[in-house]
Order: C-alpha cells, then structure tokens, then sequence
C-alpha cells in the first residue's frame, strides 16, 4: 500500500490538498465561523496547533481570487469530498465570494523596535502588492499614490496604521463587497517587544492597526484573528465590543485546533501503527479545549512520520524543539520557596490551584505567580482537569499534560541545577566525601536538596544522578555509573585517576519515611559488601576501596561508609 505522506511542516491549504498529504479535517469550523456571526473573532491556541492551517484554509475558502488579468480563480476542488462540502448550500454560497486581507505577523520578532517596524511594513506592503489589480480602480490620483507608496514600504508610519482601513475600503470599492479580514499570529510582536525591551512602542503600534482596521472600520465584513495569547482588552483592543474571543477554555470551535481522540486513532490505523497509540496517548495527549480532549497535531504526526518506518523508533518531545521554552526556565528561576514546592508536585504527577487570568499583558506576565502559571496554561504546557468559581473568581486545577511537558519541565530543572552547582562551592562537599566524613557529608547533600526542585522523588535513579552530577567536579576523580563488578551492578564508582589513592563504591537506597533512612543505608552498605561491588576496583589495581551507603526520603538523606572493604 502506498501511504500518503504526512504533511510535516504544511501550513498552506492548497498544499496540503494538492499534494495529497494526509490531512485531519477541519473545515466544518467553516461553517462554525459562519454560524458564529461575530464581527471579529480571537482564537487563542498554543503553537503548532494548526492555527495557521487553518487561517489558510478559511483565506482559500472565502477570497475572491483573482489573477492578473482579473479571472477568477476557482478554488473548490480543494473542499471536494471535505466535511464543508456536505454542510449544505446555506454554507457553500459563501464559497469564493469576498475579498480577503490576509496578514501574518509570525516573522515580526526582530530585535529592536525599528527593525520590527519594517518587517511589519513589509508583511502589510506584500499584502497591498498581492491586491495590485486596484490600482486601476481606485477613486484618485492621491489615492493611487497611497497605494504605491504602501506598496513599495515607503510611506509614512500614519499610513501603516490606517492600512487595513484603506485597503478594506479599495477592496469593497472594487468588489462591492466587504471584505474578510485574517490575521494570523496577532502576538508574535508584542512577545519578542516585551522580550526586546520596547513592548509600549509595539503595543502603540498593534493599537493603532486595529483600532482602524478592526474597530472603525464600516468596509470590514468579518475578521478571524489567531495567536498564543489573549492579550488584554486595555492593552490593543481598547474599545473593541465587537471582539469575540474563544481561548482553550471555551466549548466554541473546541475540535480545530489539535486532534480529537478518534483522530489520532484513525491516524494510528491508516499507517498500520494500532500498537503504537499507547506510546502516542502517553505522550502527546493530556490537552482539554473547552470540553474536548485534544492531542498536540505537531507530534503526533513527527513522531508516526518517525515511527512508521523505524519499528524501534522510541518517543521524543517534537514540540519542546520548536521553542526556546524560556518561560519554563523563568518560572524557576522566579519560584520562592511556595513556587518550587508547587514545581515538585506537578512534576511528581499532581496538580496545582490556580486562578484564572485570561486578559493579561506580556509585561504583566512576571508580576505574580499566578500570571506566570496562567500564562503557561494557555500556552500549552498544562491541562485542566477542572475548574470552579470562589465568588467571581474563577480557579482551576492544573497539571502537566503529557511525558512530552513533562520532559520539557524535568530537562530546564537539570539545566538549572548544573548552573546552581557551578556557581556553588563545592569544597566542604568534597572534602568531607574524601575524607569519609558522614555527618558533614549528609549536611552538604541536604542543605544542596533542600534549595533545589526535586522531581522523581521516590525513586533511586533521580537520586543516583542528582549525587553523580554534586560530585562530577571533584579534582583528581572520575566518576562511572552502574558498572559490572562483582555479583552485580553497583550505583556508583568514584575512581581516583591515580590508582595509589583511595576509590569509593556508592550503593543508594530510598527510605519511605525519614526513621528509615539510617537502616536503609546500613542495607546499602551489606548490599555492597555481599555483592562484592568492589571487585571491578580492585582487579582493575585500586587496592584502597571504600563504601557509601546513602539513603534519601524526600530531600533528605543518611550516609554510611564503610572503610577499605
């Protein structure tokens, strides 16, 4: 059988159609958009959810194509054989009939404020160069010398900000209808502006665009904006009571963004990979929009595109390699001790109390905690398993999503930490280690657990790392993980580059509660000793071999040595 191939990194419609891609369909959100009648309507999804497809999708559905000469181009058999196509002749009629503005500002993220103005200038001057045709029935003189000067990225900033009016305006001039208007990423400026340090001058710009182009506007027929965020009202939308927003937590157009359980399956089947469902579940689901269950499309198709031809082919976190995931660096670093406690428990599986801010701004986002969560909420790196009112306040409980967030938290956590030990002082750790000082030892592990953010807690391997990275840099040392020695596997070897000098074995044990830790340890050290840990030291020619045995419960542990086995 030969399979259609799957459409990694398609964003345009035609595209995708013409090309034959595998494509999950999503144009009854078409006839959704129809029925919803808003004059302007804001989707808020995290990246890579198929916003700018769909955006795409609606630009070929609606717009009124013309060629240079004026034909009209039929774009129909892109929706042959779609959901859209059976919606009924109420929905078709709209097929092809206005004009459309299509923007799109996700290359507007540039470092400084000027640099980020031209490149707007050039999305908006592209735009009036791809409506060329009206030049030859535009009103005046003046008004054609607008254009050009818009069109060649040469006029003046007032005409940027009126753009999307004067353009509407020639478009139903011409057309005789008023036109649609899409905009897609609308906040990919004002987030590199607050990043760059100038977002009152882009919030200043943002404004004065849709203020003109979105508010005041009596050409404008309907406009769908798309973006990460919902922006606050005060911030760009000032006056905006024609402005509908639908962000994840609204039941409106729930299934199209992402994919719905029955879509993955049917995906999962069609490539021969039932089997692989389990892993992909685990993986990449865990999102709820609105009120339905939702997989993140961008890995769920890389990782069936990976797995399909690779039988062994193992899970990886396709989404988190798409952004820097600064923000999750930042909400450690900003996190007091309350904060770290609340990274612990979701990390460990559980879930955090939070309320619900939908109209923040970028330069609000690092004045509360809260902010910063509800900020990572919207932007895809929790789920909401609920949520309830306390008075007008709404509250929700978050968690992460899926093993693909969950790596991305658990990576920036060990990024963190090897920073924290780098500019720590290890010296006391060290000293006391070589010297087989257990009580200053257990001091030094613990006042370093103590300001770190554990995750995995309960299990041996978290620990067994956090210890092999504390005494990675200790002079004179190298340190070697789960070897071959005796009857079995040691934790850890911490061997001496000179073989005069005294090796160390490592056994670690965890403790279910802190009046075990002590006995656990002793175990450690038995374990050692019956297993004879220390024979690959020795036949390797260390003849001066000692042993740890440390136990952990929580972020507190015991350590136990044993001189010369």
């Amino acid at each position: 059988m030969i399979y259609r191939p799957l459409p990694i990194g398609i964003s345009d419609f035609a595209e995708m159609i013409e090309k034959e891609f595998y494509y999950v369909d999503k144009t009854l959100m078409i006839r959704d958009l129809l029925d919803h009648k808003a004059k302007v309507t804001l989707f808020t999804r995290p990246r890579r959810f198929g916003k700018t497809l769909n955006m795409s999708m609606l630009k070929y559905f609606f717009e009124d194509d013309r060629d240079l000469r004026g034909n009209k181009r039929d774009w129909s058999r892109l929706f042959a054989g779609l959901n859209i196509a059976e919606a009924g002749e109420n929905y078709l009629a709209h097929m092809g009939q206005y004009p459309v503005i299509y923007l799109t500002f996700k290359d507007v993220k540039k470092e400084s404020f000027d640099e980020s103005y031209r490149q707007l200038v050039m999305v908006i001057a592209e735009e009036f160069k791809r409506h060329d045709f009206l030049l030859e029935s535009v009103a005046s003189d003046q008004e054609r010398e607008k254009y050009q000067a818009i069109a060649s990225g040469k006029a003046e900033k007032i005409e940027y900000q009126n753009a999307i009016l004067f353009l509407s305006r020639c478009l139903e001039s011409h057309y005789g209808k008023k036109p649609v208007v899409l905009i897609d990423e609308y906040d990919v400026p004002l987030e590199n502006s607050f990043t760059g340090g100038f977002c009152n001058k882009m919030i200043d710009l943002i404004r004065s665009l849709f203020e003109s182009g979105l508010k005041d506007n009596s050409s404008l027929g309907f406009a769908v904006l798309t973006g990460c965020l919902r922006v606050s009202k005060e911030s760009i939308f000032t006056g905006m009571n024609n402005l509908s927003i639908v962000s994840i937590r609204n039941a409106k157009f729930d299934e199209y963004f992402g994919f719905r359980v029955d879509e993955v399956q049917q995906l999962c089947h069609y490539y021969n990979m039932d089997d692989a469902y389990g892993t992909v579940r685990e993986w990449y689901d865990g999102y709820t929009f609105g009120q339905t269950d939702v997989y993140n499309p961008w890995s769920v198709i890389q990782y069936i595109d990976d797995a399909r031809v690779n039988t062994d082919w193992l899970p990886m976190a396709y989404w988190a390699n798409t952004s820097s995931n600064s923000i999750v660096r930042t909400l450690i670093d900003h996190a007091d001790d309350d904060g770290k406690m609340q990274i612990e428990e979701l990390l460990a599986g559980g879930s955090i109390r939070v309320q619900i801010h939908e109209d923040i701004t970028y330069g609000e986002i690092y004045d509360s905690s809260d902010n910063l969560w509800n900020f990572m909420y919207f932007t895809g790196y929790f789920r909401k398993m609920r949520e309830w009112l306390e008075g007008a306040a709404i509250f929700a409980e978050l968690a992460i999503p899926n093993r693909e967030v969950q790596y991305i938290f658990e990576e920036k956590v060990q990024v963190w930490f090897r920073e924290k030990l780098r500019a720590r002082d290890m010296t006391l750790l060290y000293t006391a280690f070589v010297d087989k000082d257990c009580a200053a030892l257990e001091d030094q592990i613990n006042d370093i657990f103590e300001e770190t953010i554990s995750y995995m807690d309960q299990n041996e391997y978290y620990y067994h790392g956090m210890v092999a990275g504390l005494l990675t840099g200790i002079k004179g040392f190298g340190i070697r993980s789960n070897r071959e020695g005796g009857k079995g596997r040691s934790d850890l070897f911490v061997k001496p580059v000179r073989r005069s000098r005294e090796a160390f074995v490592i056994e670690f044990k965890v403790a279910r509660d802190i009046e075990d830790m002590e006995a656990k340890a002793d175990e450690a050290l038995r374990q050692i000793e019956e297993k004879k840990y220390d024979m690959e030291l020795r036949n390797d020619g260390y003849k001066c071999v000692s042993c740890y045995g440390i136990a952990f419960c929580g972020k507190e542990c015991a350590v136990r040595c044993r001189d010369n086995a």
